[in-house]
């Protein structure tokens, strides 16, 4: 299964030194993606163009070398394996945030910039599921989502940002009546309870936990690497996630983009237009 991602306009983007690609679809204030592991998958795909269905712009950020597709098993863990080990991760050091964070706050910066609106969006999923949170330290980024956080991979409560910012990110909760919303499996091996419950103890009522019963996940048609490596109940709105009607993970998506389109004011945009009169009324 590929995705030629025909709709989305790949842009290579310089910011702090670095250049890195992503792929922008959508017009309105800016929803930033940061993809699971393995990369932009057609399932990711899907999601980002959810996101930017609303008038709102969708801007996926690449973590593999092949987007638009699954990797096999082995493709997949190879791809995990460099994650491991890239000095863009602390894949297995809690209590500080990886160096990447910092290209995403300016990526904020930016999107913020060109879409206007109130501010910005961002949801990271697995390997990325932190990353919408120590983004909370940029001003712009208004509405922070956590999809399975997985990392520190080496201790289950752990929590990948250092106590010093934990406590600005509460402050500006507090400050500017925001919250921070989160989403795992019951079941997930890689997102466990502990984690949650870390995360609640340090953003108190502002952190928003949704878990899911494993029951709710697809297990039909899944690529290899989420059904070998993987092997539990994971991506809440990508791989795991079932589109039918009554099914609890589009639900968990219908939340996530009303999320993003009440804070980023879509929602308001949206009704203006209805409520404009017709061109010759």
């Amino acid at each position: 299964m590929t995705d030629p991602l025909d709709d989305f306009a790949r842009r290579e983007i310089t910011l702090d030194g670095a250049t890195k690609a992503v792929y922008v679809a959508g017009t309105g204030p800016a929803v930033i993606v940061m993809t699971e592991m393995p990369g932009i998958s057609p399932h990711v795909a899907r999601f980002a163009r959810w996101c930017a269905r609303p008038a709102s712009r969708s801007t996926c950020r690449r973590c593999s070398a092949r987007d638009g597709a699954v990797p096999d098993a082995e493709e997949g863990k190879a791809v995990f394996q460099r994650a491991c080990v890239s000095a863009e991760f602390r894949a297995f050091a809690g209590n500080a945030s990886s160096p990447v964070t910092q290209w995403l706050r300016a990526l904020a910066r930016l999107a913020h910039a060109e879409c206007g609106g109130p501010g910005v969006g961002a949801i990271g999923m697995c390997f990325t599921g932190n990353f919408a949170l120590t983004m909370m330290l940029e001003p712009a980024v208004l509405a922070p989502v956590l999809s399975q956080p997985s990392l520190p991979l080496d201790n289950p409560g752990g929590i990948e940002i250092s106590p010093e910012e934990i406590a600005q990110i509460r402050q500006r909760l507090e400050r500017d009546d925001l919250t921070v919303m989160a989403y795992r499996f019951e079941g997930d091996r890689f997102c466990r309870a502990q984690r949650f419950a870390a995360y609640a103890d340090a953003l108190g009522d502002r952190f928003v936990a949704r878990v899911l019963p494993d029951s709710a996940a697809n297990t039909r048609d899944l690529p290899s690497f989420f059904s070998q490596v993987v092997a539990s109940p994971h991506s809440v709105v990508t791989a795991h996630l079932i589109d039918e009607a009554g099914q609890p993970t589009l639900a968990a998506r219908d939340e996530i983009l009303s999320f993003f389109a009440r804070r980023l004011g879509v929602a308001d945009q949206a009704r203006a237009e209805e409520a404009a009169p017709s061109a010759g009324s």
